[in-house]
């Protein structure tokens, strides 16, 4: 696969270390991707974890009670937004998730648009990001439960009366497993489609047309962000109830 400019620069400057590191891990490499051992889903990570670093320190500096700026309120909309969503799904006791919620949103947000700039593309349209994404979300969210519930989680897995358990055990730990595969194929697969159309179309009419698909990528970027966060909700909701 072809390097990004980015993906070219990082391995330029620590594909050395990043290699030898790997090999003291016993992480196998194909010795002709030696010099180049960073992917460009990973470059694209560090580009959207700097965005929103950026992002951070500037509300952060710039926050203020009497005047908040653009980024103050842009901030707080997202917040606010997604404090509303979860606190509709997963209660009143929402509030210790609502971070990881925000970051969780953000960073999908941002992965997927960035696609949208010319010499990037989007580290969601590569399975391995939206695994990742994924496989966060489902340690995050059994984590909670544990921690809310204790052992007393594990009779969700049960179902409602004891001689069900053989049955449903099997079910259960089949269901949440599904959850991973359903949470990586549905971003991964919207993400790489709408790359691929907008892709076809610039190589094919590279005036006008195109522009309307950048505006269907939008759409499908804030709707994908939307289904995960939201999901995202509904499994923590589920985990962290207090009548397993």
């Amino acid at each position: 696969m072809k390097q990004l400019w980015f993906t070219a620069l990082l391995n330029r400057l620590f594909g050395g270390p990043v290699y030898s590191l790997l090999t003291a891990l016993h992480i196998h490499i194909n010795p002709r991707h030696a010099a180049t051992p960073i992917s460009n889903s990973f470059a694209m990570e560090v580009i959207v974890m700097l965005l929103l670093v950026t992002f951070f320190i500037a509300v952060r500096f710039g926050l203020s009670v009497d005047q908040p700026g653009g980024l103050q309120h842009s901030m707080e909309g997202i917040e606010g937004f997604i404090g509303n969503m979860a606190e509709e799904i997963i209660g009143h006791h929402y509030k210790p998730y609502h971070p990881y919620l925000v970051a969780l949103g953000l960073f999908i947000l941002t992965s997927n648009l960035l696609g949208l700039i010319p010499g990037f593309e989007s580290p969601t349209a590569v399975p391995i990001v939206p695994l990742g994404c994924a496989l966060v979300t489902w340690l995050y969210y059994h984590f909670q439960g544990l921690r809310t519930n204790g052992v007393g989680y594990f009779k969700h897995f049960m179902g409602p009366v004891w001689w069900l358990a053989p049955l449903m055990l099997p079910i259960e730990i089949f269901s949440h497993t599904a959850r991973l595969l359903s949470l990586t194929v549905r971003l991964y697969a919207n993400m790489f489609a709408g790359e691929m159309v907008t892709l076809v179309f610039f190589s094919l009419i590279p005036i006008g047309v195109p522009i309307v698909f950048e505006g269907l990528h939008v759409g499908v970027s804030l709707i994908q962000t939307y289904i995960f966060v939201i999901l995202a909700c509904v499994y923590l909701g589920e985990a962290t109830a207090r009548d397993h």
